[in-house]
């Protein structure tokens, strides 16, 4: 499965909020890779899914979640990151409104910035 099999399996509004997501992690990690890694797409900078992971998108009932893997050493001014298992942060999301390009970039960056040292 490809990520945009994954994407285009998700109900109407979930599928929207990834076909939105996706383009802003992409344009913020030009050197990741995208792949499918325990179910869900995953972001990371080594070689192969899974390997120094950055980001994930998965989709529940009514949200899609986006982590960070290492969202928790990130500081966030807006308060949105929620932390989660391990240093993981997430924060969901219940419609296209509420991914915010220039923030959620910053937070890519950072999350990127964190596994490349």
């Amino acid at each position: 499965m490809s990520i945009d099999d994954y994407l285009a399996g998700l109900a109407g509004p979930l599928r929207e909020i990834g076909e939105k997501l996706t383009p802003v992690i992409a344009d913020a990690l030009p050197g990741a890779t995208g792949a499918m890694w325990h179910g869900h797409p995953v972001w990371s900078l080594g070689g192969r899914p899974g390997q120094r992971p950055v980001c994930l998108v998965k989709g529940y009932g009514s949200y899609v979640t986006f982590g960070l893997w290492r969202g928790q050493e990130i500081v966030d001014r807006s308060g949105r990151l929620v932390p989660a298992a391990r240093a993981m942060a997430v924060v969901k999301l219940h419609g296209v409104a509420d991914i915010d390009p220039a923030l959620f970039t910053d937070w890519l960056r950072a999350a990127a910035a964190l596994e490349e040292a």
